[in-house]
């Protein structure tokens, strides 16, 4: 009983479950769902700022040509044009179909499934985000996230940088550790758990901070986890998480439903959990699950936002317009 009651007295607790709210286009290449919707921008979720999920939507080859978006001719690009940001990070996850970058410091680059971009604008980006040239003409299945994460005040004027994170790049740790599957796989033969557990039982990408001793290969400017859970297998499959005590922590359903404290959770809803404990105890109720776990240490700072701006202060917004409309700063189209 004691070793019950204190692990127990270590779970985090359900705060509030954010569910799926209607979704929009951002551009003409991604129809979103604002998963945070108006806790977006918001102390209570710090260091995360935005987040916009695009579930898997068809899209059709696209042969048209349009000079506006698309320079070599390759057919009518779906995405978003040029555009400015400063004071924080894009986190980009391609999950089907491909996205192609480029920005104003000269970085260009495509991500497909599974592959990150880590974008930090700090003191000033401009960038557009395109289907790639590839996908737009043979036309599919595109699926991708994209994630604002603050930065300190002390960063917010640091130079822009890009991190380009392919999904070879992105260590996969199984969900469970061995004796987790033992006790799952109890009458299997040792060779079969062996071949079984990884696939069978589920893992983790870890993109960003670590996971049972795995280093993802993001860097951040404060203590962040980013975790994709993939459970290929994962029907009536309990698993628990431990992340850091004080942490913002979330979890999001991209596929299949979930179980938390007796709240079920289903496409695009959202768990905030509390900041104190260390442990989560998720069951997973379908065949084909997949949960992104966000965790990180709070900013205690003032957040200013208005459009692609995050600053601290009413000031500091007015700045950033100033530059970009002067160009200047790390402002300049290409």
């Amino acid at each position: 009983m004691a070793s019950t009651e204190s692990s127990s007295s270590h779970q985090k607790a359900i705060k509030e479950v954010l569910r799926r709210p209607p979704s929009h286009w951002v551009g003409d290449g991604f129809k979103v769902f604002p998963v945070f919707a108006d806790k977006a921008f918001t102390k209570e979720l710090s260091p995360f700022l935005m987040f916009d999920y695009a579930a898997p939507k068809e899209f059709p080859p696209s042969s048209s040509s349009s000079s506006s978006s698309s320079r070599r001719g390759g057919g009518h690009r779906r995405g978003v044009g040029q555009h400015p940001h400063r004071g924080f990070e894009t986190v980009t996850i391609a999950f089907q179909g491909e996205v192609q970058h480029r920005d104003s410091t000269g970085n260009t680059g495509i991500i497909g499934p599974g592959d990150c971009q880590w974008m930090t604008a700090a003191r000033g980006i401009i960038h557009e985000e395109f289907h790639s040239e590839e996908f737009t003409q043979r036309g599919g299945v595109f699926e991708m996230c994209q994630l604002w994460v603050n930065l300190p005040k002390q960063y917010k004027m640091s130079p822009a940088k890009y991190q380009g994170i392919l999904d070879g790049d992105i260590p996969r740790v199984p969900l469970l550790d061995e004796k987790e599957r033992d006790d799952l796989q109890e009458g299997v033969c040792k060779e079969e758990k062996s071949e079984q557990g990884h696939a069978n039982d589920g893992y983790v990408r870890v993109i960003a901070g670590s996971f049972r001793g795995e280093k993802g290969p993001a860097e951040t400017f404060t203590p962040i986890n980013m975790w994709d859970i993939i459970l290929p297998n994962g029907q009536d499959k309990v698993f628990e998480l431990e992340v850091e005590k004080g942490h913002t922590t979330l979890l999001f359903v991209r596929r299949g439903e979930v179980k938390i404290q007796n709240k079920t959770l289903g496409l695009a809803d959202v768990a905030i959990m509390t900041r104190e404990g260390t442990k989560i105890t998720v069951e997973s109720l379908a065949k084909d699950t997949s949960l992104l776990v966000l965790s990180g240490e709070p900013i205690d700072e003032p957040i200013a936002a208005r459009g692609p701006f995050v600053m601290n202060t009413h000031q500091e917004l007015m700045e950033a317009m100033q530059d970009y409309n002067m160009g200047r700063n790390g402002f300049h189209h290409f």
